[in-house]
């Protein structure tokens, strides 16, 4: 349905920066953030020629500037130290500050641990921990002067520990590095949370309920498996993205529960057009907390 009211926009004036956000969930946050009047600094390594996977920088900015939103696109493979250690100040150069941080950067490669190789090992460590951290370092100082920021981190529902009797992905797929950094991210998260609520600035992290089709995460998820919407994980970020950090902080929130147990309305990318309340598929963890851990 459409939805014709004039609602205030929720992050008119900020800044945001999205890593990752050629392609997939990191594009969705950066459209969902523009669509609620953030100037959103959009980094990848893909600028206007794909690297690895389809998607880049420029067709990201296209999108949100169609729609009606303002994006910057500032090309950095945070692989290479040099462009990770200044990418935030970039950032907050090109734009004039920095409010918001949205640490989605990263590419999933799954092994078993005993053939594993090492390399793999370090770049996965690297993706999904070493540069949130590094980023989030960079970030703070600029919140701090701001009085006020967020730092939203991707999370994984792989965090959770797996069931049994254990299923073929978690005892075949070669999830168990990947999913163990993760759960390390959740961590930090929450820990860096409590040293930044005096400061104002929230920490939160949000994952998806089941899996979302992007074309990083496809070649991982069974054709079979009953996948989510983009849309209501960007409709989560938000909301763990414009909320003072006494009033919500700390959070590891997974993208179908959190609007149901928080009752928000999700939103088309472009902010538009009302979607249905996520519905739970029989595949989720049932030890997800629904309003957040």
């Amino acid at each position: 349905m459409n939805d014709t009211t004039n609602r205030q926009q929720k992050l008119t004036g900020k800044v945001a920066l999205i890593t990752g956000a050629s392609r997939g969930i990191g594009r969705a946050i950066a459209q969902r953030f523009a669509a609620e009047g953030a100037t959103v600094i959009v980094s990848g390594r893909s600028l206007e020629h794909s690297v690895i996977l389809p998607g880049t920088l420029a067709e990201t900015v296209a999108l949100i500037t169609q729609a009606g939103g303002h994006a910057i696109a500032l090309a950095a493979d945070l692989e290479k130290t040099a462009e990770r250690d200044t990418l935030v100040a970039r950032a907050a150069a090109a734009a004039g500050g920095l409010d918001i941080l949205v640490n989605n950067a990263g590419f999933a490669e799954y092994c078993p641990v005993e053939p594993m190789p090492m390399a793999m090992f370090d770049r996965t460590l690297d993706h999904y921990l070493r540069i949130p951290f590094a980023l989030s370092q960079a970030a703070i100082p600029l919140m701090r002067a701001r009085g006020a920021g967020w730092i939203l981190n991707l999370g994984s529902v792989t965090a959770l520990a797996p069931l049994r009797p254990y299923s073929v992905f978690d005892s075949a797929g070669g999830v168990t590095v990947y999913a163990a950094i993760k759960s390390a991210v959740n961590r930090l998260t929450q820990g860096l949370a409590a040293e930044l609520e005096a400061d104002n600035i929230a920490v939160n992290s949000v994952a998806p309920s089941t899996a979302i089709r992007t074309p990083g995460a496809d070649q991982h998820i069974p054709a079979q498996y009953p996948t989510e919407a983009v849309e209501y994980l960007a409709e989560t970020a938000l909301a763990l993205c414009h909320l003072s950090a006494r009033e919500r902080t700390g959070l590891v929130a997974h993208s179908l529960h959190f609007p149901l147990a928080c009752q928000l309305p999700v939103y088309s990318l472009d902010g538009r057009e009302l979607l249905p309340p996520p519905i739970l598929s029989d595949v989720v963890h049932p030890h997800i907390v629904p309003s957040g851990a």
